[in-house]
């Protein structure tokens, strides 16, 4: 027989000289504790064989001893490395992570929601559509199953990790206002259901009218605009005169890169670009991207850290958001002055008419 199964949480607090209670927090690191009683709980823990899954068992008796996750996208970095984070966290806890994605759509979200709840998991990690307005997870709040957000802002009755979207776009302003550039754009995707994306464009609007530059132009795409850099190149040859564009994640600052090319523009020279998020591959790109770069798996690692508190019974607080850092990469210059031999030296830029020709003859 193994006798490591017999082994108890009374048993190491025994050993370790401290309270059954201290001894949960510093095997399941939900609290607080001095060095010297952390060292002395652990050393316990290993000599007498107790194991971190036997703890979770000893202080969850009964329940599934999952924790369900649901993101927009795994083929998305920025999710990836969130939920990498989340598994960091619960490594050594007990807990099995279940996850979903819903591919950003509200009734995928739903049913991820109810079917995760279905499974009886004990606590929820989500990042979707609208968490406000969800009936699936409004139930199983209902239910008393603790949810903890990633990447929403803050929202009355939910506990988030999260950057400050709003003051992030707001330092994109600056960077632009600074080098002199005035027509600007925020390149946006699923702008009405995606909170991040509506707070940026927020914030990088509050940032160019602080610094006296005209309001931002908002272009809104749909999936196919984002995807084909004909159609994405098409629509930006619709916005005359603009210099530089914030784009609302990473993925579309990389296309607009492709969309410029095909328009005859070069960046940085006729055209900046900034994007969002701090994806690894903008910094393999000829031209590396400028962005605002963010920590995910910081994101991750935060979010489980919350829920596993919320679980433990200690009462929620929502944290100050996570610190952003500008990039400054190779695609931010300032504008260029026009010379009267541009127009022989460089091919003139296709027209919206004729890109649309283009592609329908293609």
């Amino acid at each position: 027989m193994d006798n490591r199964q017999k082994v108890t949480i009374k048993d190491v607090a025994r050993e370790a000289g401290c309270g059954i209670a201290t001894a949960s927090r510093v095997l399941n690191k939900s609290g607080p504790a001095s060095p010297e009683v952390r060292a002395r709980v652990e050393t316990a823990a290993q000599d007498l064989g107790f194991s971190f899954s036997a703890l979770g068992r000893a202080l969850q008796g009964g329940r599934s001893m999952t924790i369900g996750c649901l993101v927009p996208s795994l083929a998305n970095p920025v999710f990836a490395e969130a939920v990498q984070g989340v598994q960091e966290t619960l490594a050594g806890t007990g807990y099995q992570l279940l996850i979903a994605s819903s591919n950003y759509d509200g009734e995928a979200d739903n049913e991820a929601i109810a079917t995760l709840a279905a499974k009886e998991v004990d606590g929820l990690i989500v990042t979707m559509v609208a968490p406000e307005r969800s009936a699936a997870l409004k139930q199983a709040r209902q239910r008393g199953l603790p949810v903890s957000l990633m990447f929403h802002d803050p929202i009355d009755g939910f506990l988030t990790a999260h950057v400050d979207n709003f003051e992030a776009a707001r330092e994109v302003a600056r960077r632009f206002a600074d080098l002199g550039h005035r027509q600007t754009a925020f390149l946006a995707l699923r702008f009405s259901t995606s909170d991040r994306s509506r707070n940026r464009y927020a914030g990088f609007h509050a940032g160019c009218r602080a610094r006296g530059m005209p309001d931002p132009a908002l272009i809104e795409l749909g999936e196919a605009e984002a995807n084909t850099p004909e159609l994405l190149a098409a629509i930006l040859a619709a916005h005359q005169g603009l210099t530089a564009i914030f784009a609302s994640n990473d993925f579309l600052a990389i296309a607009v890169q492709k969309a410029a090319r095909l328009m005859g523009k070069s960046v940085p020279r006729d055209l900046s670009v900034v994007g969002f998020d701090g994806i690894e591959i903008g910094r393999l790109l000829d031209v590396p991207l400028a962005t605002i770069e963010t920590a995910p798996d910081a994101m991750g690692r935060q979010a489980a850290q919350t829920l596993l508190d919320m679980m433990q019974g200690n009462p929620g607080v929502q944290r100050p958001p996570l610190p952003f850092d500008f990039r400054a990469g190779a695609t931010l210059a300032p504008p260029r002055t026009k010379s009267r031999d541009d127009d022989q030296v460089r091919p003139r830029p296709p027209s919206v008419h004729s890109l649309k020709t283009d592609l329908k003859q293609g």
